[in-house]
């Protein structure tokens, strides 16, 4: 899907392309393709000149080649951008190319970006450029204003995790959890815990791609204010996640602790059996033995006698530990 943005009246304007011919039309500061088809980077490489490379979007680049300019003055930033859906929790990568001063492009300062899936960040900022005329003045403006969205989304899914959090860490202080109350518990600590290192890890991402936009000195003064300002957000941000990761912590020593305590409950109830059968297990072997001597031999009541001695004699040893509070 190959998409153009333009500005009209300070507002960004959305158009999508399905011809060659439509490029002609406009003059755009945003070229945006998501899964591009080999005919729709075709149409880039002869309108604009541009050459997309075939490992934009590979996933196992090299850390240092992520963030360079060429010679023509072409900057090459690949970032990573946070989906946040229940159970699926992911990032992905998306390569931008912002030409600022290229001849063979029709208009002057284009960003391109390339990606294989539709990202909650990117639709973000089309409905704000919508809303907000004056939002966006150039394509600096539109690459700056994403890493600026993605800072407010990591820090939204973060506020869902505090929620989240909230809800387990109710159910486990409140006590009596069992074995499958608290393996529904580890289970949401556990995506959350993941969502949360996802966060980390993005906004990471992000606080290099405004760093180099910065070292790269193509922004003009209240461009580079306004990414300070977002590198600002991004160290709050950090905050939270070193202290969510500390409070997931104490959520899963806690239910493990619930855990080892029905685990110990059931071990105690073995020890308690095994103890008070010793007595009736004695008597029963010594009983056994059929000595000329024992009594059941000569005694019609001799085996109904040595039954009742070992049921009084397993009792005995309950009634202690009922006593004592060890079956509680």
């Amino acid at each position: 899907m190959l998409n153009i943005f333009t500005l009209a009246n300070g507002r960004l304007v959305q158009e999508e392309i399905e011809a060659l011919e439509e490029l002609s039309q406009f003059q755009p500061i945003w070229v945006d393709l998501e899964s591009p088809t080999v005919e729709e980077k075709r149409w880039i490489k002869q309108y604009y000149g541009l050459s997309i490379p075939e490992d934009a979007m590979d996933e196992d680049i090299e850390e240092s080649a992520r963030f360079y300019e060429e010679d023509n003055g072409e900057l090459h930033i690949r970032s990573d951008f946070l989906i946040d859906e229940e159970e699926n929790a992911r990032s992905v990568r998306v390569a931008f190319i912002l030409n600022q001063h290229n001849a063979e492009l029709r208009s002057r300062g284009v960003l391109f970006s390339i990606h294989d899936q539709d990202i909650p960040v990117f639709r973000l900022l089309r409905m704000r450029a919508r809303r907000a005329p004056g939002l966006i003045e150039d394509a600096k403006e539109v690459l700056l204003k994403l890493f600026d969205a993605d800072a407010e989304y990591s820090a939204d899914t973060l506020e869902n995790i505090y929620d989240e959090l909230e809800v387990a860490g109710k159910k486990v202080l409140e006590g009596n959890v069992s074995d499958e109350l608290a393996g529904e518990v580890l289970g949401a600590i556990a995506r959350q815990e993941d969502l949360n290192g996802r966060i980390r890890r993005n906004v990471m991402d992000t606080r290099r791609a405004v760093s180099f936009m910065m070292r790269s000195k193509m922004l003009n003064a209240e461009q580079f204010e306004e990414a300070r300002q977002i590198l600002r957000d991004i160290e709050s941000l950090d905050n939270h996640t070193a202290f969510l990761f500390d409070k997931i912590n104490f959520l899963m020593d806690a239910t493990v602790g619930f855990i080892n305590i029905n685990q110990n409950k059931t071990i105690k109830i073995f020890s308690v059996a095994s103890v008070a059968l010793l007595p009736p297990t004695l008597i029963a072997s010594v009983y056994g033995m059929n000595f000329r001597v024992m009594p059941e031999i000569d005694w019609a009541y001799g085996y109904a006698y040595a039954i009742a001695l070992m049921v009084a004699s397993a009792l005995v040893p309950m009634w202690y530990f009922r006593r004592r509070g060890w079956l509680k």
